[in-house]
């Protein structure tokens, strides 16, 4: 696979698709980080004189009324502002007006096209990598920059589709995100795996990919209640994914010294941060209380295993983040991991939400930018997006 830096991009038309999909409220940006992730890559091709044609999706697009609030246009407003120049956008995601716009462009420009969902409206079209979209957007250009991470695990007319017709490589950001990946296909040991969040069945091919080469995978958030109740647990009016208590009862069977369970819970009787605080052992929860977070004697349990490692992956908080009561011991966990210099690999989504508002996300070794990528790399899926430019 060819890295951006072997490209000629010397004036020529460069596509670059990106990951604009922001949190938007009201019309306005809530969170840029993922347009400052993409500045590397623009500001690269800017340096080379390229004529710079944008592409990103934003939201799903499943209905007229879906339009205009995942409208682009103020993604070009702030990247004019982070790039210091002007950032022409584009109402249409084809046709003459289009055409035009990219014809007159001169070395240093700038365009960014309105949203490639628009085009899921009409038989899904972006989503399903329609051929002759695909084909029609890399008319457009001469050379083709995938720095989307967050979408490399969708086969996209916007990813995929420009990338069968163009010379292509990855942004920079693909880049970094691939390279500190690739350390876990074979990684240093001890390896520790930290899953959480609410389902089991959101990460089974993680655990079956990673508990082979994990030295301890340590378990919170809801889906640990699963495997306690596999383990035959009084677990309440906990989150319960009953559908997967057969695969926790043969993942503990198989690999008892490997998955590591929490001891004690903070528990409460309502799904609500009003209430009191207090935890408890996990051979105590009343058939009328509800686990929201693991426990302090659990953390420092997690904290001895981690002690040792040489490299962690993290996905998914150890509680309920949204209630502050239950976002303690996973803000604990990640300043102990900061603190004690812990290589650590934050896969995407809300562990790194939590990571960012808590001040932690740039201490650490790598957070990930894409949820869904991220989570299918660690399955050992195959990767449409990069498979396209190889």
């Amino acid at each position: 696979m060819k890295q951006l830096k072997d490209l000629n991009i010397e004036n020529k038309k460069v596509i670059i698709r990106c990951d604009f999909n922001v949190p938007m409220k009201e019309g306005k940006i809530v969170d840029d980080t993922r347009i400052v992730a993409a500045l590397e890559t623009i500001n690269y091709c800017l340096e080379k004189n390229a004529k710079v044609i944008l592409l990103s999706h934003l939201g799903r697009v499943k209905e007229e009324a879906d339009l205009a609030k995942n409208d682009l246009s103020p993604v070009a407003k702030r990247l004019s502002e982070l790039l210091k120049k002007d950032v022409l956008f584009c109402e249409k995601t084809r046709g003459p007006e289009l055409e035009s716009l990219v014809d007159s462009m001169e070395g240093g420009d700038v365009i960014l096209v309105q949203n490639t969902r628009y085009e899921d409206l009409d038989g899904k079209k972006e989503s399903s990598n329609d051929e002759e979209l695909g084909a029609y957007w890399a008319s457009l250009g001469e050379v083709f920059i995938n720095d989307a991470f967050g979408t490399i695990h969708r086969a996209h007319a916007s990813n995929c589709g420009i990338a069968s017709h163009l010379p292509s490589a990855p942004g920079f950001l693909i880049e970094r995100e691939l390279n500190a990946l690739k350390e876990l296909d074979n990684p240093e040991h001890p390896f520790v795996v930290i899953l959480g969040g609410a389902k089991v069945s959101d990460k089974i091919g993680v655990i079956e990919n990673l508990v082979k080469k994990a030295d301890k995978i340590l378990i919170g958030g809801g889906m640990a209640f699963t495997f306690l109740k596999a383990q035959g647990k009084e677990i309440g009016k906990s989150l319960l994914d009953e559908e997967n208590i057969e695969f926790c009862k043969n993942i503990l069977q198989e690999y008892p010294k490997k998955i590591v369970l929490p001891i004690d819970v903070a528990v409460t009787n309502e799904y609500t941060n009003d209430e009191d605080y207090r935890e408890k052992d996990i051979n105590e929860i009343a058939s009328n209380e509800m686990g929201l977070d693991i426990g302090t004697r659990t953390k420092e349990l997690f904290e001895e295993i981690l002690n040792t490692a040489k490299i962690v992956v993290w996905n998914g908080p150890l509680g309920v983040y949204e209630f502050e009561k239950y976002k303690k011991n996973t803000d604990e966990l990640l300043k102990y991991i900061v603190e004690n210099n812990i290589k650590t690999i934050l896969g995407g989504g809300d562990i790194v939400a939590a990571a960012t508002k808590a001040g932690y996300k740039e201490k650490v070794y790598h957070a990930s930018t894409g949820g869904g990528a991220t989570l299918e790399y660690l399955e050992g899926k195959t990767l449409p997006g990069i498979e396209s430019l190889k």
